[in-house]
């Protein structure tokens, strides 16, 4: 019922009134009914909870009508702001100088200044805003001061609305009384319209007369090029009569100046000179006749023309687009001359090129072999320099740490470190001769990145420790297409370059998928290297710390990179920040094999007696290699038996008796059985005894022998880290 007395319409001041009225007729209505009367008291009640929610609304639409005064306040200040900017913006654009004209999304003009369509007084007359745009269109395409060139007010309009759709267009409309307004139009990010019109008659009538001075300078300047170039030429007309020609013309051809006129028909012209001249091969009176006679678009001519037994010249024609066209003649009678000398002296030359080339063909042969000498010399002369070393390192290996005073300890671990130096260099050189000999065998497989990963990190690990610095190897279960062991070497080099050249930090090796391919990645927080030396570290023997020693390397370590990543097809990638640190990329095939199960890793070594009561038998014909690694051995704690050639060992198994624990065998001991045929024999007489072959030798063909007989290798110089993890295990 109350809902009904209320007018939403009424204002908040009106409503209370209304409340007020009701609760005054509801309260009096109460004091006139009985005390007793139950149905008078809930009456009662009902008015003064009524009264309550009167007074409740009554305070809610005080608050209400306080807001909307509020808001309208704000509106009207904001109006005001608006207003303001509206006439910033319209004085702003009437200080422009140029017609200007805006119109919104829906075409309809928003404002314009006082110079938009100036030239057009009956058109400015009707621009209100509102206005669409093809209304716009219709007043210009019907105004008398628009000069329309060839077509009517409905084309011209057409035209116009047709450029209206692009997003950018400039053009220029000419006006009556040769004036000319420039045009441009362009769309407002909200899908306006801004239309700017420029007065450009002055510039346009400057163009006009700059144009025919130029016109005027280009007719001089050709009569002046035809009169001093080399070349005689005639230009005819479309009906083949002579329209221009130089002095050139008349003396190749010997015309009298009096035949050289305006009009002069070609057929005259060409009769005058024709007695005497030869054609060269593929042209004829005939056809040149007929080329000429042919009119309209006809294809290029270019022939040659003996005149007499000396003068050859060189024929161009080429026709115009009038119909007509233009003969060139030029004297190449010295260059013919010169052609048939050339071909003369070339005839000699080529006897003497093959002279040399023979000559060339020994030499190279001569490089090729002393190329595979110096590859063999440099193997040889490493795999000899690997036996002293493996010696110098077991022995040194095998002095007790414990006993030396602190001098004597320093000695030994800076004879360590230098071994280790030479065993690096060795290797670099080994790789370098055998990538550079051409040679260098590839076996490209399925390599699991996991289990390689591993191995660096481990290997690397106490090297990064001892630099105080972080390595950080992330694990991945990848299976890549490539050769394992150059992989490693790769890996080993660019993870070694890290550590050595980076003074504090950290180095992370990782691995990223992209698309069929893995990239192997090498970071490390060093000094960086500078865009101009980027491409100097991959040479060999380079180093950007010219002054660093020898122990820090040779620089070859990149070149070797280099040269396995384009043996293997693997891209090469780098990016460096100089005081940043660097990142060396190698992007890898992944394989389609399945990944197997990953072996466990290997036990770390432990210290002191790590095989006592073992027996090791030692065969080696390099007695002083024999000697260290007998004491290195002894120092373990195990019995070492020695030989120096398979047959010794053999005869001294069967005189003893007893089957030692594990064999160390050298590949090559001399003129008999090599350490792979000791062992195949050894296995197959007393079954799956546990061995190594120690070797220097890193080539293709000993590793599938050893993996077709099922043995493990140690290469020289051996690592005495190496060698206690194998014995470890027994």
């Amino acid at each position: 019922m109350i809902e009904t007395l209320i007018n939403p319409a009424d204002s908040a001041e009106r409503r209370a009134e209304k409340l007020l009225t009701i609760a005054e007729a509801l309260m009096r209505r109460v004091e006139q009914a009985t005390d007793d009367s139950g149905a008078a008291y809930a009456q009662f009640q009902r008015a003064a909870l009524l009264e309550d929610q009167v007074r409740e609304r009554t305070h809610d639409l005080g608050r209400a009508l306080d807001l909307l005064n509020e808001s309208n306040a704000r509106l009207a200040e904001a109006m005001r702001e608006a207003e303001t900017a509206r006439q910033n913006l319209s004085n702003a654009i009437e200080t422009v100088q140029e017609g200007f004209a805006l119109f919104d999304r829906e075409d309809r003009l928003v404002m314009c200044n006082s110079r938009f369509a100036m030239h057009m007084p009956d058109v400015h007359a009707q621009l209100r805003p509102g206005l669409d745009f093809a209304g716009y269109v219709a007043l210009v395409s019907r105004s008398p001061h628009l000069a329309l060139e060839g077509e009517d007010g409905a084309d011209w309009a057409a035209g116009r609305m047709r450029r209206h759709k692009d997003r950018h267009v400039i053009f220029n409309v000419r006006l009556g009384g040769d004036h000319w307004v420039q045009v441009s139009e362009h769309r407002t990010a909200d899908g306006g319209t801004v239309i700017l019109q420029t007065d450009v008659t002055d510039i346009i009538r400057a163009e006009r007369h700059e144009r025919g001075k130029l016109l005027d300078d280009q007719a001089r300047v050709i009569r002046a090029t035809l009169d001093h170039i080399n070349q005689g030429v005639g230009i005819f007309d479309a009906e083949a009569r002579l329209v221009g020609w130089n002095r050139r013309l008349g003396s190749l051809l010997s015309l009298p100046v009096g035949r050289l006129r305006i009009g002069a028909a070609f057929d005259s012209l060409f009769s005058r000179f024709q007695s005497g001249m030869r054609f060269g091969e593929g042209m004829d009176v005939a056809r040149l006749m007929a080329w000429v006679r042919a009119g309209g678009s006809r294809p290029a001519l270019e022939f040659e023309v003996r005149r007499g037994e000396e003068l050859i010249l060189d024929v161009f024609a080429q026709g115009m687009p009038d119909g007509g066209f233009v003969l060139s003649f030029t004297d190449v009678t010295a260059e013919r001359a010169a052609l048939e000398a050339l071909s003369r002296a070339n005839e000699t030359l080529e006897a003497r090129v093959m002279e040399r080339t023979l000559e060339l063909e020994d030499a190279l042969a001569h490089a090729e072999r002393a190329n595979a000498s110096r590859s063999r010399f440099v193997a040889a002369a490493s795999h000899d320099l690997l036996q002293p070393l493996s010696a110098a390192k077991l022995f040194i290996s095998s002095i007790a740490a414990e006993g030396l005073d602190p001098a004597a300890q320093v000695a030994v671990e800076k004879a360590q470190n230098a071994l280790l130096s030479v065993e690096g260099i060795l290797d670099a050189l080994l790789d370098i001769s055998k990538l550079e000999s051409g040679k260098a065998a590839v076996s490209v497989g399925a390599v699991p990145l996991e289990r390689l990963l591993r191995t660096l990190g481990e290997e690397f690990a106490p090297i990064a420790a001892a630099k105080g610095l972080t390595l950080t190897v992330v694990p991945c279960s990848a299976m890549v297409e490539t050769d394992p062991a150059y992989l490693r070497r790769i890996l080993q080099n660019l993870i070694g370059n890290a550590i050595r050249y980076t003074a504090q930090g950290c180095v992370l090796v990782g691995a990223r998928r992209r698309g069929r391919v893995i990239r192997l990645e090498v970071h490390d927080t060093g000094p960086g290297i500078p865009e101009e030396a980027q491409n100097d570290i991959f040479k060999e023997f380079h180093r950007l710390n010219a002054r660093a020693s020898a122990s820090e390397g040779m620089g070859l370590g990149l070149a070797i990179v280099e040269r396995a990543c384009a043996l293997l097809g693997h891209p090469l990638g780098l990016t460096s920040e100089v005081g940043r640190g660097t990142c060396f990329m190698v992007q890898v095939p992944l394989s389609t094999a399945t990944p197997g199960v990953p072996l466990a890793a290997p036990a770390e070594p432990r210290r002191g007696p790590v095989a006592a009561d073992k027996i090791a038998f030692l065969v080696e014909n390099d007695a002083e290699l024999r000697r260290a690694l007998g004491l290195l051995l002894e120092k373990w704690g195990m019995t070492v038996l020695e030989t120096a050639s398979g047959e010794e060992a053999l005869a001294l198994i069967d005189e003893i008796g007893i089957l030692p624990d594990i064999f160390i065998v050298d590949h090559q001991l001399g003129d008999g059985m090599t350490g792979i045929e000791l062992l195949s024999r050894l296995r197959s007489l007393h079954g799956r005894v546990p061995a190594r072959l120690i070797t220097a030798d890193r080539g293709r063909a000993v590793q599938e022998m050893a993996v077709l007989a099922g043995i493990e290798i140690l290469y020289k110089p051996i690592d005495p880290r190496a060698l206690e993890t194998v014995v470890t295990r027994l």
